[in-house]
């Protein structure tokens, strides 16, 4: 796999040539966004889906995301702009905002998971708009990872999961963001939430109006669902260690930190490596095990910066267990919530409890 680094705010266009061209015959491109880092392949060949699908290890219907560089490309991609999709993409694209639409027929099936319907974002990432415009065609690119792990927030844990699958890494630095778009699905009459990100459902509220969530948003869903949208189903975000959430209980007096330190405390004398996930506010309180601040409870945007990084950091230390804090599920926190429930397999308990 050949790697380039390219700075967001000095675009060399001929490296960046190189990586359009791959993209316009068939190959695959890891390149980053304001979100995570994508892998990238034309989204009208069906052969180049194919092989995101491979690379990843993802199933084939789990749908891929097309990305854009200007709304009027939108046109050719779909059967038609419902007024509530018209209306978010007028208020946050170009950004962090997935929408989905009743597809056209030029988009294959193999980009869409065999789905009528297409996922289609403007990113705001500089390097990721000049890429499509050099291309001259629209993007599939899911997150840069294989399937299930963390997602990439560094060219480097792309090149963990990539070297060797794909043909090029083009290396932006970090990105800003952390986690994935927010997915909401506006093919049907009423808008669904399928997926939380840094469009907050406040945001998405305050120029659409009232939407549903989905299931997927809550918790598990059956095998037997077809997933409209990229980690509504299978398991995602995981560390390699086995993940447990550590929640205020109502009943007992012990804090969170308390259950926290009891719980790692007997994993370590039965000779495990414990991991611990807390903020900048709780660090200190922690005495034992291997402490990971993601930020500042009070900059929620930090942790969500932090999370994906923390969760490998851990691979790396090879941790058999990882506790984590919590956090409340508003604006930001949602996202938040939703990557660290999947990512510990919806493992959860309260304080006071000794079962796992």
């Amino acid at each position: 796999m050949k790697v380039i680094k390219i700075e967001k705010d000095q675009i060399d266009d001929e490296l960046l040539a190189q990586a359009a061209r791959l993209i316009r015959e068939g190959g695959l491109v890891a390149f980053p966004t304001e979100t995570v880092y994508g892998l990238g392949a034309n989204a009208l060949d069906r052969e180049a889906a194919k092989k995101i699908y491979a690379a990843k290890g993802r199933p084939s219907d789990n749908p891929l995301i097309v990305h854009i560089g200007k709304k009027e490309e939108l046109e050719v991609l779909v059967k038609e702009v419902p007024e509530a999709g018209r209306r978010l993409m007028d208020a946050y694209w170009p950004g962090p905002l997935t929408l989905i639409f009743p597809k056209s027929g030029l988009v294959p099936d193999e980009t869409t998971g065999g789905l009528d319907t297409v996922a289609v974002r403007m990113p705001m990432d500089r390097i990721a708009s000049c890429l499509i415009e050099l291309a001259g065609v629209p993007i599939a690119a899911p997150s840069a990872n294989t399937s299930g792990r963390p997602s990439p927030t560094l060219a480097e844990h792309v090149y963990q999961d990539m070297d060797g699958r794909i043909d090029l890494l083009i290396d932006g630095g970090p990105v800003g963001i952390g986690v994935e778009s927010t997915i909401v699905d506006v093919s049907g009459p009423v808008p669904v939430l399928l997926r939380p990100g840094a469009v907050t459902m406040e945001m998405l509220e305050a120029v659409i109006g009232k939407l549903d969530t989905d299931q997927a948003v809550l918790g598990p869903v059956s095998d037997k669902v077809k997933p409209k949208a990229p980690g509504m189903k299978y398991r995602h975000y995981a560390p390699r260690a086995q993940m447990i959430l550590v929640e205020k209980g109502l009943e007992t007096r012990e804090t969170v930190t308390e259950t926290i330190n009891r719980l790692a405390a007997e994993k370590m004398n039965q000779g495990f490596r414990v991991g611990i996930i807390c903020t900048e506010e709780t660090f200190d309180q922690y005495p034992k095990g291997m402490v990971k601040s993601l930020g500042l409870r009070s900059k929620e945007e930090t942790i969500a910066h932090n999370l994906f990084a923390v969760l490998r950091e851990f691979d790396d230390l090879e941790a058999d267990y990882i506790y984590s804090e919590c956090f409340p599920e508003s604006h930001l926190g949602q996202a938040i919530m939703n990557r660290l429930s999947k990512a510990a397999g919806y493992h959860m308990i309260h304080t006071g409890e000794d079962r796992e």
